[in-house]
């Protein structure tokens, strides 16, 4: 049992320093922070336990990694250090528990809070108020010389005091002398904020450049590029909240006022700092941003829980190298990295195909995730994506987990490339894929994947407005096996339905109604139903107008379907593909034995008059005499096109009570607006 805890403590070791070299030195993890976390606390409770075993190699000894050699070194007049972490709200209290048995003032001792942004620490030296050189954290004492690199950062003070502020710091005696020490050195964290760093991977993706995986990695390889120019076009800046030294000149001895001095001197600090007076409060404001921590402009992985008192917090002392007067609080990880072992593809109502991650189970957020979005086919030919690959995963709130990218230092060579199917997983019919368009597409109306949504398109208000056919039903009727595609509605018998649970004869009686009065509905109303790819109400309308039947639309080319306004070549692909489906005319052909085949009619309410051929209709606000639907039927059976949108090409603005933005944009483009009167005038 020993041998097999040494093993493990040596394995451990191992891992952890070559982690820190991947994430110190090339800025290049390969596993996301709360994995290393997870790493080093097992390395820490064997350690415990076995004391004897611990060596100055270990990574609790130390406080970085090994340097690059493409940098001066600079020696720091005090160690950098980092700090131990609590993962909840009873580690917390741990703590507050061990260092109150050291000294018990800690138990009257106020604490500020402040966030764990996740980016590079950086240490700033300034001498008789000039910045003078600028390092990274590095290893313990000694950090990396990234003056030129840091100077390019605009949030940097080059002098300070900064003039014009006004120097005061609120809670101070007045005999505090303001004047910046002759040597001071104070550390902070580089970072990118969010929205600039979406905003920078927009830019490289426009200008076809390899885009980034995230702020931090981000940040720190900006500001270790030997090259200066490279930097200053990274959209970088900083917040300070530590001296770390200081040498002729006082300064405070607590850390909130030390917050407010840095601020005088001209430093960029926190604005969601707080003081408490008790360890509770400050963990019920830590609290508030594990759950607000999208309202942060940065991503930060945590907070920071600080004893005010300096002179108290450094008479505490350290745990091997964790300074015992402040914890990091660290809030659930959103980003993890895990093993992607298969894609898969789901199938939509519309047909489109979606690829999913499906991953080795890992915990994002206090969630165990196996499975990830992927977006489209183009996501992951874009970003390399291979079977294999470990990939960084984010979810955050309760947003599905996606995957960001793999993480292409971590392979083996044994990751395979993935090609979008040409058949359909659900029915094995060929897939198409449009010009210019992101998705893949089952055409398929027959589609066992598409077809409980189908259905419930087909009998929806806006198609066939089968009254009383819910997605419930639906679902009852295919689990059944009574419906195998929207033509076996009309064949139900009333014995079929009393079989189903929560039917009795009133029940069976009016929905047999329904779909029989459905037989009649309009041709536009049916070509809505079938849910082809890209068509909508208004284009439905158009081809009902130009074809009068299923028939005739059925055999229409591309070159003629593009003749009809608003149908483009990607439209007339889609219809032409459609039709040409050996399932969909079998579909057709049922529809029709069933007496689902209009013939010249858009409305099964009035007749076509066209006497608003030509003419197209924005309705905006509330009617008295129509429904929306109402309308847009009363309209299109006389010949006219109902619209959404206000352009310079629409006709007429209906206008109703309370109407929106579309009665402004109306009256700035001079289309001619009338009221539901004038609509039944212009029709006689």
């Amino acid at each position: 049992m020993a041998d097999k805890l040494l093993s493990r403590y040596k394995e451990l070791r191992s891992q952890i320093n070559f982690h820190n070299y991947r994430y110190h030195v090339l800025d290049a993890p390969i596993i996301s922070d709360a994995e290393y976390d997870r790493l080093l606390n097992e390395l820490k409770q064997i350690e415990s336990a076995r004391p004897e075993w611990i060596t100055s190699d270990s990574p609790t000894q130390r406080a970085g990694a090994k340097l690059a050699d493409r940098f001066e070194k600079i020696r720091h007049p005090k160690p950098i250090l980092s700090l131990a972490n609590a993962f909840g709200a009873d580690d917390a209290r741990a703590w507050f528990e061990r260092v109150s048995k050291i000294d018990d003032r800690v138990e009257k001792t106020k604490f500020v809070v402040e966030p764990k942004i996740d980016g590079l620490s950086v240490v700033l030296h300034y001498r008789d108020g000039l910045f003078v050189q600028g390092a990274t954290r590095g290893y313990e004492e000694v950090g990396e010389d990234i003056t030129s690199n840091l100077k390019t950062i605009r949030a940097i003070p080059l002098r300070i005091p900064v003039e014009g502020l006004r120097l005061k710091v609120e809670s101070q005696p007045s005999t505090l002398n303001l004047k910046p020490p002759q040597y001071l050195v104070v550390r902070g964290e580089a970072f990118i904020p969010i929205k600039e760093f979406d905003a920078l991977n927009k830019k490289l993706e426009e200008a076809g450049e390899k885009t980034y995986l995230n702020p931090r990695n981000t940040a720190a390889g900006s500001l270790r590029q030997l090259d200066p120019v490279l930097t200053a076009s990274r959209p970088l800046t900083l917040l300070v909240y530590q001296i770390v030294y200081s040498e002729g000149g006082e300064v405070p001895t607590s850390q909130w006022e030390i917050l407010e001095y840095l601020k005088a001197l001209g430093f960029p600090t926190t604005d969601i700092a707080k003081r408490f007076n008790d360890l509770e409060s400050a963990i019920a404001y830590t609290e508030t941003y594990n759950e607000g921590r999208d309202n942060l402009p940065y991503e930060a992985d945590g907070m920071v829980i600080k004893i005010d008192d300096l002179n108290l917090a450094n008479e505490l002392g350290f745990v091997g190298k964790d300074p015992r007067g402040a914890i990091a609080y660290k809030f659930p990880a959103r980003e993890v990295s895990t093993t992607l072992n298969d894609i898969g593809v789901a199938v939509g109502r519309t047909g489109v195909l979606t690829p999913y991650a499906m991953l080795e189970p890992v915990e994002i957020d206090g969630v165990v995730v196996e499975r990830a979005t992927l977006y489209n086919f183009d996501f992951i030919a874009e970003k390399d994506i291979r079977v294999g690959d470990r990939v960084l995963i984010k979810r955050a709130g309760e947003v599905i987990p996606y995957v960001i990218g793999p993480i292409v230092d971590a392979r083996t060579g044994k990751e395979k490339s993935y090609q979008p199917p040409m058949k359909c997983p659900a029915c094995e019919q060929a897939v198409e894929h449009f010009e210019g368009e992101v998705a893949w597409y089952c055409v398929n109306a027959a589609c066992p994947a598409q077809l409980v949504r189908n259905i419930e398109h087909f009998v929806s208000r806006g198609a066939m407005d089968i009254v009383g056919l819910g997605i419930k039903i639906v679902e009852q009727l295919i689990a059944e096996g009574l419906v195998k595609d929207v033509a076996d509605l009309f064949a139900l018998k009333k014995e079929q339905l009393l079989g189903l649970e929560g039917f009795a004869d009133k029940k069976a009686e009016n929905l047999l109604a329904a779909i029989d009065q459905a037989r009649g509905q309009s041709l536009n109303r049916v070509i809505i139903g079938l849910g082809i790819h890209g068509v909508g109400e208004v284009m439905a309308g158009d081809l009902s107008r130009a074809f009068g039947n299923l028939s005739a639309l059925s055999k229409a080319g591309v070159d003629e379907l593009q003749q009809i306004e608003g149908v483009g070549p990607n439209i007339a692909a889609s219809l032409v593909d459609w039709f040409l489906q050996p399932a969909n005319q079998k579909l057709l052909k049922k529809l029709k034995s069933a007496g689902v085949d209009p013939e010249g009619q858009l409305s099964v309410t009035s007749n076509q008059s066209g006497k608003l051929n030509g003419l197209t209709f924005v309705v905006t606000g509330t009617l008295e005499g129509f429904t929306r639907d109402g309308i847009k039927e009363f309209i299109e059976s006389n010949g006219g096109k109902s619209i959404d949108s206000v352009s310079k090409k629409t006709s007429y603005l209906v206008l109703g009570e309370n109407p929106g933005s579309k009665f402004e944009k109306a009256k700035s483009l001079g289309v001619k607006i009338i009221n539901e009167d004038d609509l039944k005038k212009l029709v006689g």
